[in-house]
């Protein structure tokens, strides 16, 4: 089979994957496509929301006794272990599948082994076809089981000049229509934005994503050590759309207890980190609600406490076509995009601003 035509079904897969975004996490997208012996599409199938059916057991079911001899393109490797839903791997076996088509192997331990499992039924399996596409499309999912953490996003807005404000502790708008719904698209597929006291109280925002359809609440992070966040806030008076997590230190916890009570009896979840394990130890935490996407959106200091510890993933900076000038307030001293540990930049127009891009780690 040449590796064109693997890539070219390779990319269906990963386009019906995508049928799952903002739906399936803590679990991965996954996408698959049965080709018959005719190199005729015979089924699709995607796994479209968390515990919900698998991508290859739904394009199974869709080619039938089509399946037979076929070849199963899927972008992540058929599991083998009893979770929610039973194992996939030898179901594809019962179909009477001939060849298996991987992007990228299951980094999971408990659902890992589909290669081996398949291969010792006679089934020839090629992996690792177009297996940065598929990694990237799932980049909280292996972010959650190789670091045990979210995938972080550095999320920013300015001027021509670099400025994010015209002046500290006032909000100015920079973005236009289009980018603004980009923004809010964003937020309707990842799992929880996260802003530093000052922009919580500075702003009193939402955060909520208010274009797009959210199907599931989208959880309000809060780096607060001081506890300085009022109960009367907006966001507190929206948790009907999402819980709101408020992150401090153990030490300072013990310090603002009177705070911390008002917080919790406005309906806030206090998340209390060992302040000598570090920032680190708070993604941790968030990890285990099964937090795999985090947005930080500001402000500077969150920004530079993130940057600094090496926790930022991606960088996304919105470009406004304005300009501040003198007494605007501006964004990291150090050259972020320039950084040697940046790759992947790329740029293009949103309306009348401009989004850079660019990743900070590699693939685990």
């Amino acid at each position: 089979m040449s590796d064109d035509r693997d890539s070219f079904f390779m990319r269906k897969a990963l386009r019906l994957a995508e049928r799952g975004r903002g739906r399936t996490s803590p679990n991965p997208m996954v996408g698959a496509v049965v080709v018959d012996e005719e190199g005729v599409i015979a089924g699709r199938g995607a796994h479209e929301i968390a515990g919900g059916t698998h991508a290859e057991v739904h394009a199974l079911r869709d080619a039938g006794e089509r399946a037979r001899g076929a070849t199963l393109y899927c972008t992540l490797e058929p599991c083998t272990h009893w979770g929610r839903t039973g194992p996939c791997a030898p179901l594809v076996a019962e179909a009477g599948i001939s060849r298996v088509v991987i992007a990228t192997e299951d980094p999971n331990p408990a659902a890992s082994g589909g290669r081996t499992y398949l291969q010792g039924q006679g089934i020839q399996v090629r992996t690792g076809v177009l297996e940065t596409e598929a990694r990237r499309l799932n980049d909280p999912f292996f972010s959650l089981v190789a670091r045990r953490r979210p995938f972080v996003t550095m999320k920013v807005a300015m001027s021509l000049d670099g400025r994010i404000a015209a002046r500290p502790d006032t909000r100015t708008l920079l973005t236009g229509a289009a980018a603004n719904r980009l923004i809010h698209r964003d937020r309707a597929e990842v799992d929880a934005i996260a802003v530093g006291s000052g922009t919580a109280i500075a702003d009193d925002p939402l955060l909520t994503p208010r274009v797009a359809f959210r199907a599931r609440p989208l959880v309000r992070v809060v780096y607060d050590r001081r506890l300085r966040l009022s109960p009367s806030s907006r966001l507190l008076s929206t948790l009907d759309t999402g819980p709101v997590i408020i992150v401090t230190t153990d030490h300072d916890l013990e310090r603002a207890s009177v705070q911390a009570a008002a917080l919790r009896s406005a309906g806030a979840e206090i998340l209390a980190f060992d302040a000598t394990a570090g920032l680190r130890s708070s993604l941790e935490a968030l990890a285990v609600r099964g937090i795999g996407s985090l947005v930080v959106e500001g402000g500077v200091e969150l920004h530079r406490v993130f940057w600094d510890a090496g926790l930022v993933d991606r960088i996304q900076m919105y470009i406004a076509g304005c300009v501040i000038g003198d007494g605007g307030v501006d964004w990291l001293v150090d050259p972020v995009m320039s950084a040697p540990r940046v790759h992947a930049r790329t740029g293009r127009p949103v309306g009348s601003d401009a989004l850079l891009e660019a990743y900070v780690h590699g693939a685990d």
